[in-house]
Order: C-alpha cells, then structure tokens, then sequence
C-alpha cells in the first residue's frame, strides 16, 4: 500500500532533494522505519532514543496531527498522504 510522505526543506538533503517520496506502510511507525532504511539517518532526525516522535517534530496524516490520533501507531492506508513538518520557534 504505497503511502506518500512530504519531506520538509531541513531533511531533503537525506532524500536526494526529493520533496515527496512512498513508502509501503500500515502505520506512521513503519513509515519511519521504511523511510530509515531507504535514507539512512532520517529517523533519528525524527524520533528520540525512546523512539518517540520529536516534540519539535510534527506528523500529519492527511492533515490531522497524529498527537491526536495514535501518534507513531497511527494506521495508515493506501493513498493517504503524511506530513512530516518541523516545529518552528520564534519571537
């Protein structure tokens, strides 16, 4: 079931400059493993030694964050699209 991801700007230079890739998932946390064996270094870019989602790290799934849904558990199916989307601080 391929699944497009939208890489943000900060971690294209993992992927090749490549903005939207697929990978063949059934939920956000086999996303990221996926998207870690194709791009090495990527996960650790956006998960934490627990393994949990980076709070500066933002993952939409059809443009509902998965914070509220069942973050890395999150089920995902053919055709959705996932958002990977830095925090952004400021003043």
């Amino acid at each position: 079931m391929p699944v497009s991801v939208r890489i943000p700007t900060p971690l294209r230079k993992l992927t090749n400059d490549e903005e939207l890739v697929t990978v063949e998932a059934k939920t956000i946390g086999d996303a990221i493993a996926e998207l870690q064996t194709k791009y090495p270094g990527i996960q650790e870019r956006l998960v934490d030694e627990n393994g949990e989602v980076r709070r500066f790290v933002n993952i939409y799934l059809n443009e509902e964050d998965i914070r509220f849904l069942d973050n890395k558990n999150t089920e995902i199916k053919d055709g959705d699209e996932v958002s990977i989307i830095p925090a952004i601080a400021g003043g």
